[in-house]
């Protein structure tokens, strides 16, 4: 289990326990969450590493990977994913200035966003971990899907855009992943990435029973002001931010459920609404952020 004794974003020896939280949803196991009075960066301590990591992704009602519709949480996140898939397209299109172009979808999952966008015209090309999941792109939207190693055979400045929605806090080296991002954008390609965001409304108020925390899956949990001092090292600025509307109530369902509440539907649906109308007046407390990143120039 790697422990870290210095920040691993600003390399401070400020680092202290912030919080411990419950993996609620596999292994019911405890880890800590460190954080550095220097940066306010928030990361998992002693988490498993890549060899042992995949055992706490091991469950059909992992949605990412299984595509299932048990649960009531489950069946809200296939609701509303029409409509952010749209959403997303539209994104894309306005901050790319393009109709149609190359993307690359890392931790495409099981290809639905791959293949609304291969619908509308757009050549897609996938990146997943998972097996299963890799199996279900491929043969439901007829997706090119490849295994995270083989990146190093797509070939430099070949995509308009790549996105990564939900993806970049589940790798175990971010700063090597963006190296190969920015190998791979074209010249003046955008790169979209959606993160949850420690600094949300939801997030101090469910403290460690915050469902994005989602320990030991989540290595690395950004704000605003820690992601770009991770743009700054890696090469890239952000040019827009943007909210996920719909994220707050799937995370504010599983939090009460987190906290044993026995309406906790109900009670999520209601906080999550509250803390939606709050982060309209303040994006950077939304629960889930979506940042249009760009090369520095000469990069």
């Amino acid at each position: 289990m790697p422990h870290y004794r210095d920040c691993p974003l600003c390399a401070s020896g400020e680092i202290s326990l912030h919080l411990i939280c419950k993996d609620h949803f596999i292994s019911k196991e405890n880890f800590e969450i460190y954080k550095c009075a220097s940066c306010g960066f928030l990361f998992t301590q002693d988490h498993p590493d890549e060899n042992s990591m995949p055992r706490y992704y091991d469950s059909d009602e992992y949605i990412s990977h299984s595509d299932t519709s048990e649960g009531l949480s489950n069946k809200l996140y296939r609701l509303v994913r029409g409509i952010m898939l749209r959403r997303k397209r539209v994104l894309i299109q306005k901050t790319s200035v393009l109709r149609t172009g190359s993307i690359l979808d890392i931790g495409c999952g099981t290809g639905y966003f791959g293949g609304a966008m291969k619908k509308a015209g757009w050549q897609v090309t996938g990146i997943e971990i998972n097996e299963k999941a890799r199996s279900l792109a491929a043969s439901r939207f007829g997706l090119n899907v490849i295994s995270p190693v083989e990146i190093s055979v797509l070939p430099d400045h070949s995509f308009d855009i790549i996105t990564l929605w939900h993806v970049l806090e589940h790798f175990h080296d971010p700063f090597k992943y963006f190296s190969d991002i920015s190998n791979l954008l074209k010249p003046g390609g955008v790169c979209i990435v959606a993160l949850p965001n420690s600094n949300s409304y939801d997030a101090k108020h469910f403290k460690q029973f915050w469902a994005a925390y989602d320990v030991p899956r989540h290595l690395w949990h950004f704000d605003p002001s820690s992601f770009n001092c991770f743009l700054k090292k890696v090469g890239f600025r952000c040019e827009m931010i943007r909210n996920l509307p719909f994220d707050v109530f799937y995370i504010s369902i599983l939090s009460e459920k987190y906290r044993g509440s026995k309406i906790f539907f109900l009670k999520g649906i209601i906080k999550g609404k509250l803390f939606f109308l709050l982060s309209l007046f303040k994006v950077k407390r939304s629960s889930s952020i979506i940042y249009v990143l760009r090369k520095f120039p000469g990069q």
